[in-house]
């Protein structure tokens, strides 16, 4: 794990946070909520210092955006967790080291090691250093929010119902699902339809996909 850039005193830490509940009994699901804490904490604390002027709803956001288990999952791929976790027979069979949620959980718990083994300033060091590039390349507001977010929005500010969605099929294995969601809004004649590996991703390009021909003017009165 020379990747992490912290040497482990007690390297059982490290092997019970790459420890799979699948796997036995001492996994890593304590650690993972103890990571996940840190992290909120560590990411509040930044943005707070980094963002003056912003709210406590632009705050939140930011948050969202730098805590969200798509980011997770990158990170934990930039650092080939997957390479290193312990699984189950029945986990390892199904792929479940790619599988965006065990990743984003590992690299929770990993967190949380590095905290129980060297405290808070080794962890809060490593995470200042992980999400280095997101902190000093934070998005504008408006990008911060998603896209339901923009389109629930962009109705409400017309007097619009709220969209509706439903998941129309599911492809694939558990651990390489694809969701196709359809996005209906009052007023537009043709539903948006919209994939991703998980239900919300599939929800968001739903939305993205309406938000990118919804016009005043084409809203059917």
């Amino acid at each position: 794990m020379q990747r992490l850039g912290y040497a482990f005193k007690n390297i059982e830490l490290l092997e019970q946070a790459l420890r799979h509940r699948s796997s036995g009994s001492r996994h890593n699901e304590r650690l993972e909520f103890l990571g996940d804490g840190l992290l909120n904490f560590v990411i509040a604390d930044e943005l707070y210092k980094r963002r003056p002027h912003a709210n406590e709803g632009e705050l939140s956001r930011f948050r969202a955006s730098f805590v969200r288990e798509a980011t997770l999952v990158e990170l934990a791929q930039a650092l080939q967790l997957g390479d290193f976790l312990t699984l189950g027979s029945g986990e390892l069979k199904s792929g479940g080291f790619r599988r965006g949620s065990t990743l984003a959980d590992a690299f929770e718990a990993v967190l949380g090691a590095v905290y129980l083994d060297g405290g808070f300033e080794p962890a809060h060091t490593l995470i200042c250093f992980l999400f280095r590039d997101r902190l000093e390349h934070m998005p504008a507001e408006l990008g911060l929010k998603d896209p339901k977010t923009r389109l629930q929005e962009f109705l409400q500010s017309r007097q619009r119902g709220l969209p509706d969605y439903r998941v129309l099929d599911t492809i694939g294995q558990d651990h390489a699902q694809t969701f196709i969601v359809e996005c209906r809004v009052e007023g537009l004649l043709t539903p948006t339809q919209g994939r991703g590996s998980s239900r919300r991703g599939a929800e968001q390009a739903a939305a993205e996909a309406a938000l990118a021909i919804i016009q005043p003017e084409k809203l059917k009165k």
